[in-house]
């Protein structure tokens, strides 16, 4: 069984999200037999082949972008010429320019759709691309939603609920590193045995502000990791508050990131659009065993967050609310302990990568499956 994913950005040269998610598909597929290959863009000038954890991950350069949207003329021909190799083609949505390489491409293997997010803030350009999305969700076989708040609650999912399928996101804790004595005494040193956690890109819809606004007038120790395109104004914003006991560290490798994840005291998601459609930080935090606090925003992140159970969800936006939550976990440590364990328990029942790839992979045959059936059909008509 081959497998071609395609999506904008992937590993080595884009942490995110997305990304974290399509490397647990391809590590926790292939251990079950799926080749898998991944087609996705550079801003570098040369196409280049990387092997990335036993899979293929080819680079094509990007040309130019309209509203983070990556094109590549290469990619037409490329994505012709592997699918034609593949069993399967594995879109990732969204990525406007996927569609459109779809069809002029002209793909006409068993394919499938994971449906990470609905598109939140490019109201005007949505209204152009609408048609052309529709009419691909309207030609792939499968669209895979990543959790039940998720297909309960999108509009665009509700118009295709007939095929549409949940398979929520797994994370494989036997890849992530094991960090070291010396880095956990590192960070224990420079930031002290207690603090609030955040993982994340520095994008508008992560809610950092709220968070900000949340601790003004409070002392509880809080670091955000991660870099991104608001992260100057996040940090003048610290500084206008006078946060200083809030601790920006930038993008970290994975090493550091673990520690974090393990010497931590609670997790916080405060997320406030539904362009925040699951939260794969969230839950690393639940992996490691830590209560989180998150937002009510009718995706993913209540499905990862049970409130009072995991740990605590507030109204989005509400900065009193998450500083209430905060306040809550900080003054009750056998209550957080408590959530934690049960956040911990909840990934292993639920969240696993090991569940992902079965259901993935039981997903790839049925499709080749019906596809030969259907053509076997086809020839005796």
């Amino acid at each position: 069984m081959r497998v071609l994913h395609f999506y904008k950005t992937y590993f080595p040269e884009s942490v995110g999200g997305v990304e974290q998610v399509i490397r647990q598909m391809c590590v926790g597929t292939g251990r079950l037999g799926v080749r898998n290959e991944v087609l996705t863009l550079t801003r570098q000038k040369e196409k280049r082949d990387v092997e990335f954890e036993g899979h293929k991950v080819r680079l094509l350069p990007l040309d130019f972008e309209i509203s983070s949207t990556g094109f590549s003329l290469a990619a037409f021909g490329e994505l012709a010429r592997m699918a034609e190799e593949a069993d399967v083609v594995h879109y990732h949505f969204p990525w406007p320019f996927m569609d459109l390489a779809h069809f002029i491409s002209r793909i006409k293997k068993p394919s499938l759709v994971t449906y990470h997010s609905d598109i939140v803030r490019q109201k005007q350009l949505l209204r152009l691309y609408q048609p052309l999305k529709h009419r691909f969700l309207q030609s792939v076989d499968t669209i895979v939603a990543t959790s039940p708040n998720y297909m309960a609650s999108s509009a665009v999912l509700d118009r295709y609920r007939d095929k549409t399928r949940v398979i929520t996101y797994g994370l494989d804790k036997t890849i992530y590193p094991e960090p070291d004595q010396a880095r956990m005494d590192k960070w224990r040193a420079q930031i002290g045995e207690r603090f609030f956690l955040f993982v994340g890109v520095l994008r508008y819809y992560k809610g950092l502000h709220i968070l900000l606004d949340a601790v003004a007038n409070t002392d509880y120790p809080v670091v955000i990791v991660g870099a991104g395109p608001i992260e100057s104004e996040l940090k003048a914003h610290a500084e206008r508050l006078g946060l200083t006991h809030v601790l920006f560290v930038g993008a970290l490798d994975e090493a550091d990131k673990v520690a974090l994840l393990t010497l931590c005291y609670a997790l916080v998601f405060p997320s406030h659009l539904r362009s925040e459609a699951f939260g794969i930080s969230l839950l690393e935090g639940a992996m490691y065993g830590k209560p989180m606090i998150s937002s009510e925003i009718g995706t993913g992140t209540t499905y990862i967050n049970i409130d009072a159970e995991t740990g605590l969800v507030v109204p989005p936006s509400d900065p009193q609310a998450f500083g209430d939550a905060m306040r809550k976990l900080w003054d009750n440590p056998e209550l957080a302990q408590a959530m934690g364990e049960r956040a911990e328990a909840r990934y292993w029942e639920l969240f696993t990568a090991e569940q992902m790839a079965k259901s993935y992979t039981a997903l790839y045959h049925e499709l080749v499956a019906h596809h030969a059936t259907v053509a076997l059909a086809q020839v005796q008509a």
